[in-house]
């Protein structure tokens, strides 16, 4: 039989690519082909244009995946790879999430090259960071910090580090993994401290609804824990309308036999937040994701809600 042949397309970043790459050789490996019957489309998305402003001021999420999700649906490509905290809750008509890979470390990295943690920063030290989660948090455990807009790609971020714009930053640990960078990490912030983003270290293919081909071709990549994760997660930043103008974080995972699920809400100043915790079957995922949401929804300041629902 003839080797099928499948068309990717990813951004251009080295993370994007270094992700794009590992799909390719997990599809190769599941169905026996060559890597070069499997094609990495490079698109260029709004959101690499655009680096001299905050996400939020010039759209929010989907900035990083409108144009790959456009190429996916003029039959460009076959499959896009995106970082799944990347994307909209709600995908645009005639496209589905096919398959989530096994998930990374989902925790964020501290990084300095003068302190060994986020504790040691003295009062007033500048730290960079392009996410609103990472400020409202950083904000609601060290109000006596200074926080800096730190737009880029990683080797950006790394090298505006080193030029002194800030004693430190941020970036997940799963992207530092997967790019071979992991020595630049100080040290790993703990979950109970910093609360990841939604779908933080999982890798989505997205495909077009009813392209059972390609459906097929990835399916053995699909990894139902991290599926199941995912589904919690990105429920109850739906219920919550969540942007990147509304810091929200989500971690669901499945232990003995149960889906655990821990949702925080926040003010951008840190001032004010809400967490909550959830559980139950993991054929429930969806709902247990839009219960936590309800209760943020049902006790949390309005304050917090408003700007949620703006």
């Amino acid at each position: 039989m003839q080797a099928a042949k499948i068309r990717i397309g990813t951004r251009g970043s080295p993370l994007a690519l270094a992700q794009a790459h590992e799909v390719r050789a997990r599809l190769a490996t599941a169905h026996g082909l060559d890597e070069a019957d499997i094609s990495i489309t490079i698109i260029k998305t709004t959101g690499d244009q655009v680096l001299d402003r905050p996400l939020a001021e010039i759209g929010g999420k989907g900035l990083f995946t409108k144009e790959i999700e456009e190429a996916l649906l003029s039959n460009d490509i076959d499959v896009a790879v995106h970082s799944m905290k990347d994307m909209q809750t709600a995908l645009p008509d005639g496209l589905m999430i096919g398959a989530v890979l096994p998930r990374e470390d989902v925790r964020d990295a501290f990084i300095s090259l003068r302190h060994q943690s986020l504790a040691e920063l003295p009062s007033g030290a500048v730290v960079g960071t392009s996410s609103l989660r990472r400020q409202a948090q950083l904000l609601f455990t060290r109000p006596d910090l200074t926080v800096v807009g730190f737009r880029g790609n990683v080797q950006t971020r790394l090298r505006k580090l080193q030029d002194g714009v800030a004693e430190a930053t941020f970036l997940a640990v799963a992207g530092l993994k997967r790019l071979g960078m992991e020595d630049r990490i100080t040290a790993p912030v703990p979950i109970e401290q910093m609360l990841p983003a939604v779908a933080q270290g999982a890798i989505a293919l997205e495909i077009r609804s009813g392209d059972t081909a390609s459906a097929a071709m990835i399916a053995p990549l699909n990894d139902a824990s991290a599926a199941l994760a995912v589904t919690a997660e990105r429920a109850f930043l739906t219920r919550l309308e969540g942007s990147c103008r509304t810091p929200i974080a989500g971690y669901a995972h499945l232990s003995d036999g149960l889906l655990m699920f821990r949702g925080q809400v926040l003010s951008p100043d840190g001032a004010k937040g809400y967490d909550v915790a959830r559980h139950g079957a993991p054929e429930h995922a969806h709902d247990v994701g839009l219960e936590a949401a309800d209760d943020v929804l049902s006790k949390a300041d309005a304050s917090i809600l408003a700007r949620s629902h703006a």
